[in-house]
């Protein structure tokens, strides 16, 4: 049995082919590399309803995985979050059917879990020893702690401002973790340093071509989830843009081996931002092909602070190929939406999962999301990891107080 379909990598931007079987990190001309595997093969030799008895996580799609051995899989059982319909939230904004994808059960808290099992494994399989890698928190908490399940030693570089549970989660690891007086972008300068200094593997985001292949795991999920079948809307809280390039890449590589119709019209997918860091929005806004770097970003929804997305073209090749659109939410609002979401469906969303949902709103205003349409949004963590993003005055009693109501 083939566990992997896995054939090589190629550049989306020159077309140069790589050897998987070799470590890789970028294309010569600068771009990152994309997983490549044998569609025609699996489409004959794997049906979708094989993996109807495997287990829930996002290894029973192994064979579209890059992990050839199972004996290389490092895994916390992440994966197969559930899809669950919002009603109350969207009858108040208007969306019929309206679903989350809810990312925050997962382990480590983050959608982030799913970059790290695959890319963990992958560098397992492939020797890696030691990798450094920025972030603004949630990824080095999840490659940090699957690289101690690995035993694989990790170097994590986060701003000063990252939220301090994710700070804790790379300390407890054991990872050698180190915070500098800047952004991600400055993170990513000093972990550049070190991997030409030490000779470390790069983890940064799509530096190494296998952490998009496990957030491409979403968009199958999706599919399987609405019984191979596809919504008409997906919203995504962009930074990097891995997760919103994996799910369509998902989506078109089930095209290809029939698990969804060939002819079945892709979801328009939605690239959401913080107005405080916005260059998605920006380059889509103006047609352009890729993005500019953007001066002085600063909101709330760290995960989303990404000044310059190394897969920018990436995303707004998504963006265009399916009709969808980027759209930028001020801090203000995505705060009133968690809040919202919370009170009518009880979900304690991240603060970039509460820029989608009011992402989704304000689409539905406009029009752009129709009556009827099948939207689903990305929660892409657990609103218990960023406990500073909520403030409450509680009355406090003295044991002899009766309740007041």
């Amino acid at each position: 049995m083939t566990y992997s379909y896995l054939s090589h990598l190629h550049c989306p931007k020159c077309h140069t082919k790589y050897d998987a079987s070799q470590i890789q990190q970028l294309c010569v001309c600068g771009s990152p590399l994309l997983v490549d595997y044998d569609l025609e093969r699996l489409a004959q030799e794997v049906k979708r309803e094989d993996v109807a008895a495997r287990r829930p996580d996002l290894w029973r799609y192994h064979e579209l995985l890059p992990v050839q051995s199972e004996a290389n899989v490092v895994s916390l059982g992440e994966g197969m979050t559930p899809l669950i319909p919002v009603p109350t939230l969207g009858a108040d904004m208007g969306i019929e059917n309206l679903y989350m994808k809810d990312e925050g059960i997962i382990p480590t808290g983050s959608f982030k879990a799913r970059g790290a099992a695959v890319g963990v494994s992958r560098a397992k399989e492939l020797g890696v020893e030691e990798f450094a890698m920025p972030t603004n928190g949630n990824a080095g908490a999840a490659w940090a702690l699957y690289a101690a399940r690995a035993g694989i030693r990790s170097t994590i570089v986060m701003p000063v401002d990252a939220p301090k549970i994710t700070r804790n989660e790379c300390a407890v690891s054991g990872a050698n973790l180190v915070l500098v007086d800047g952004l991600i972008s400055d993170a990513g300068k000093i972990v550049a340093r070190a991997v030409q200094e030490f000779g470390l593997f790069d983890g940064s985001t799509l530096k190494e071509p296998y952490r998009i292949e496990g957030k491409k795991t979403m968009g199958i999920e999706i599919a399987e989830q609405f019984g191979w079948d596809v919504p008409d809307v997906i919203l995504y809280p962009t930074g990097g843009g891995v997760g919103l390039i994996g799910i369509h890449k998902a989506l078109k590589e089930l095209q290809t081996i029939g698990w969804i119709p060939a002819d079945c019209k892709l979801p328009r997918l939605v690239a959401v931002q913080s107005e405080g860091c916005a260059p998605i929005v920006k380059a889509w806004e103006e047609k352009r092909k890729d993005s500019e770097f953007f001066e002085n970003s600063e909101t709330i929804a760290f995960g989303i602070n990404v000044p310059k997305a190394l897969g920018d073209f990436l995303v707004l090749e998504a963006l265009y190929e399916t009709e969808g659109c980027a759209i930028a939410i001020s801090d203000e609002e995505l705060l009133r939406e968690q809040a919202t979401t919370a009170r009518l469906e009880g979900a304690f969303v991240c603060p970039e999962g509460a820029a989608v949902f009011a992402a989704a709103r304000t689409l539905r205003a406009s029009g752009w999301i129709a009556e009827g349409e099948r939207v689903v949004v990305l929660n892409t963590g657990a609103g218990i990891k960023y406990p500073d993003t909520v403030s409450a005055e509680v009355p406090v009693l003295q044991p002899e107080d009766s309740l007041t109501r």
